[in-house]
């Protein structure tokens, strides 16, 4: 009897000391975060403030996978500074979603130019994105995309594309003519040279650009006193204002582009031939005058007219909505510039700086549109016996109202 009781209290002594559950882990979620903490962390590494997913947030996810993702569009080569486009598709084979997410995790020496682009909707199932990267030095990791699902802001599934070999190219190495610029389309649409001072010519450029980084151009065979004076960016299109100052005795302006299309080294040679105009009396130094700015207004109005057509013809009230959205957004880009007046005895200047040359005085008041600003400069444009002059003024020479 003694044996049994014994028995009994040592049974009764190993249950109290043993705890039960009905919770278990998800055999996904284990491999997922081990998943996760594969990746070496290395000091040298830039997540563009973004991370990989903790243990918590994997939790959080179901165990059935909706989310795929695949390449669309890969470079095989890439050259320094070259702006490049990676495609990508997701398959969701869920509807139970809101909201996607993009992070771009472990990058090196590389930038996403637009990491904030918006999914675009192919069919019930598929969605597709474009991101536009640079890379700038030869180690340069690209990063793991990480495309996650969101449902009222909770996570409910996430799924990872790591990236393929990249073969990286410096170009034009020593060769002072080549104008960092890389693009499968370069346009020289105008120039003009004009007296700076007593040694040296002013001389502006106007281009346009197509898959290019005019964002970089520089003139290595010239003086620092060079710079962009404009620049539109509405990739893949670019327009670009850009002023050079050379020596008086300089007889042209030579310099070199790559294009991607015929991957080959273009040449393009400006005369600095000295006009007697006044460099600011050209009125194609008008940013609101550019060919991009005129396409994006009949861009404009042509997407009205066909949606006031849609309207109708269907009577659908999200077409009217749309074309609310679209007059209001009308009036705000064909607004003209805005008026003001000058004081008398108002310095104009040819640049935007304190160093640059006074190309003229007013000797009286004078109305004017404002063009642009930079800095504490103000860009205006008046007429000045039937010419159109241009240039900048300091911002505390407005008469106040």
């Amino acid at each position: 009897m003694k044996i049994i009781l014994l028995i009994l209290l040592t049974i009764q002594t190993i249950f109290a000391n043993t705890t039960f559950t009905n919770e278990e882990n998800s055999v996904f979620q284990e491999d997922a975060y081990k998943q996760l903490n594969t990746q070496v962390e290395d000091d040298t590494f830039s997540s563009n403030g973004l991370d990989y997913l903790n243990e918590e947030d994997v939790k959080t996810v179901p165990t059935s996978k909706n989310l795929y993702l695949s390449y669309i569009k890969f470079p095989q080569n890439i050259y320094k500074n070259q702006r490049f486009e990676i495609s990508i598709k997701a398959l969701i084979t869920t509807e139970d979603f809101d909201r996607i997410e993009t992070r771009f995790v472990d990058s090196k020496n590389m930038n996403v130019l637009n990491p904030e682009q918006a999914w675009m909707a192919v069919d019930n199932n598929s969605f597709e994105n474009r991101f536009y990267f640079k890379a700038y030095e030869q180690d340069f990791i690209m990063p793991t995309f990480q495309v996650l699902l969101y449902k009222n802001d909770q996570l409910i599934d996430f799924a990872y594309l790591k990236p393929k070999d990249i073969k990286f190219s410096k170009l034009a190495k020593g060769d002072n003519s080549f104008s960092n610029v890389i693009a499968s389309e370069l346009i020289l649409n105008t120039y003009k040279t004009k007296q700076y001072n007593n040694n040296e010519l002013l001389t502006i450029i106007d281009l346009d650009a197509k898959n290019s980084n005019l964002e970089d151009f520089y003139l290595n065979n010239f003086s620092k006193d060079q710079g962009i004076s404009s620049i539109e960016d509405e990739y893949p299109e670019q327009h670009l204002l850009y002023y050079v100052v050379a020596p008086i005795h300089k007889k042209r302006l030579n310099f070199t582009y790559f294009n991607t299309t015929s991957k080959s080294f273009q040449r393009i040679s400006i005369p600095l031939k000295l006009e007697n105009e006044l460099v600011s009396t050209q009125t194609d130094l008008n940013p609101n005058s550019s060919n991009l700015e005129l396409y994006k207004k009949v861009a404009l109005l042509v997407l009205l007219l066909i949606f006031i057509i849609l309207f109708i013809w269907k009577r659908k009230k999200s077409y009217l909505i749309v074309i609310l959205i679209l007059i209001i957004i009308a009036i705000l880009n064909l607004m003209p510039n805005k008026k003001a007046v000058l004081k008398n005895n108002t310095m104009i200047y040819i640049l935007p700086t304190n160093k640059s040359t006074i190309f003229y005085q007013l000797d009286n008041f004078k109305n004017v549109e404002i063009l642009n600003k930079k800095n504490e400069f103000i860009k205006v444009m008046f007429n000045n016996n039937d010419n159109k002059v241009i240039g900048w003024v300091k911002e505390d020479s407005f008469v106040k109202n």
